[in-house]
């Protein structure tokens, strides 16, 4: 058994348990750093995650028996390193990276004392590398997307596979071809040149909207919500907002996150049930988000070049979050928005929500037809929101029975337990 000098434990060893959740929590909050750390010092994006991954084995050993470290990050790091120095002494590679490593290895082990716990939000530029790395052009879109979400956010294959609907067996493919291709490709650990920034950053960006989403509307299980993915990827943005102060679009999506996650606190009950917009108590809204989401979009709308579509649903969000009530809300403008938004980033999605705020603006009867059309053209055959609206139109049409029937095949396409239930209520009158 290892006994690390950076294993300053509490004077009684805790319970299995308790040690096993100590080490998800580390390993869920600090993942990306220790993996972005051991690639910068190893040179090897693939060896570094089996590094962590191997000193993560040793943590769920070791924690619940000696106690928890009072700096796991820093444990964790300190033990991937040496299994680095150990496999390059086995291959009798002792060459001057080892000796630099090791080097910097007894540096950290001798300040180990007097170090705090690591600051999750104080993430450095290596995570920043990280995320580029993941979304390096030679890897698919596909690729990119499950690789980032992987080692950056601290997803798992079946979380990612949920979020894609797609067999956890083939995320778990996409990941392992993807090191392979960046090793193959002898990717270095560095940011990408200047004039790459902007097709890499709308990778990186679109991870980061996908793990809000998923953490937003959790798109299968027992929970409406799993707010930790999408605190996960504020924090991440704001990272990026602060290592690149002058995208647009970077401020656009972290305003769009902020002014959205400002309504969690009221979007479920006491029992973990979903609270539609309607129903929820404003006064339980987040301010210090809302006013931080508004400042947010107020800093991207001063770096000009006018609103993209993070922009554009940046700003519906923010009519949402200052009006009093719904039936206070400008919904005129928000139809305005969502047309500007299917104008820049088409979607059957997008048409949706623009038919949702009609039934507000104007009336039922109207949005209905865009709903059918909707329908009619198959672009969201198998969506659940589709039928589900329709059935709120209906619904407000006085069509009862059209409705439950409607909600009834919402509830039949839905993944979420929470919301089938929630949609199967509706079908059945209540």
């Amino acid at each position: 058994m290892t006994d690390s000098p950076l294993s300053e434990t509490a004077r009684s060893a805790p319970d299995t348990g308790a040690a096993e959740r100590a080490v998800a929590a580390v390993w869920r909050i600090e993942s990306a750093k220790i993996v972005a750390t051991l690639t910068r010092l190893v040179g090897d994006f693939g060896l570094a995650e089996d590094l962590a991954q191997e000193a993560l084995i040793d943590a769920l050993a070791q924690w619940p028996v000696d106690g928890v470290p009072r700096n796991g990050a820093a444990w964790l790091t300190a033990v991937a390193k040496r299994k680095a120095i150990d496999g390059w002494r086995r291959r009798e590679r002792l060459d001057e990276r080892m000796a630099l490593l090791a080097h910097d290895l007894e540096r950290e082990q001798d300040e180990a004392a007097d170090a705090l716990p690591w600051d999750p939000d104080a993430v450095d530029d290596d995570v920043l590398q990280l995320i580029f790395i993941s979304c390096h052009p030679v890897l698919s879109r596909e690729a990119q997307v499950a690789l980032t979400l992987r080692v950056v956010g601290g997803l798992s294959s079946e979380e990612i596979a949920r979020a894609f609907l797609v067999p956890s067996a083939t995320v778990q493919q996409r990941i392992v071809r993807a090191k392979k291709t960046l090793t193959a490709a002898n990717v270095p650990f560095e940011m990408p040149a200047k004039q790459e920034h902007a097709a890499r950053l709308g990778a990186v960006l679109g991870v980061l909207y996908l793990i809000f989403n998923e953490g937003h509307s959790a798109s299968s299980g027992t929970d409406w919500m799993r707010p930790e993915l999408s605190l996960e990827a504020i924090r991440l943005c704001r990272v990026l907002a602060a290592l690149m102060p002058r995208e647009r679009d970077v401020h656009s999506l972290l305003a769009l996150m902020e002014l959205t996650a400002a309504r969690f606190p009221a979007r479920v009950d006491a029992h973990g049930d979903p609270v539609l917009l309607a129903d929820q108590d404003r006064s339980r809204w987040d301010r210090s988000r809302i006013a931080r989401g508004r400042a947010a979009l107020e800093r991207a709308d001063e770096l000009g070049g006018g609103r993209s579509a993070y922009g554009l649903q940046a700003a519906i969000a923010e009519c949402h979050a200052v009006a009093p009530s719904v039936e206070q809300t400008d919904w005129e403008r928000i139809v305005v928005l969502y047309e500007a938004l299917g104008r820049i980033a088409p979607s059957p999605v997008v048409e949706l929500n623009r038919a949702a705020a009609v039934a507000m603006a104007t009336g039922p009867a109207s949005a209905l037809l865009i709903i059918d059309g909707l329908q009619a053209s198959g672009g969201l055959r198998g969506y659940h929101l589709l039928p589900a609206t329709r059935a709120e139109l209906l619904l407000r049409l006085g069509r009862e029975d059209e409705a439950r029937s409607e909600f009834a095949a919402a509830a039949a396409l839905a993944g979420n337990e929470r919301e089938r239930k929630l949609l199967e209520a509706k079908a059945a009158g209540n």
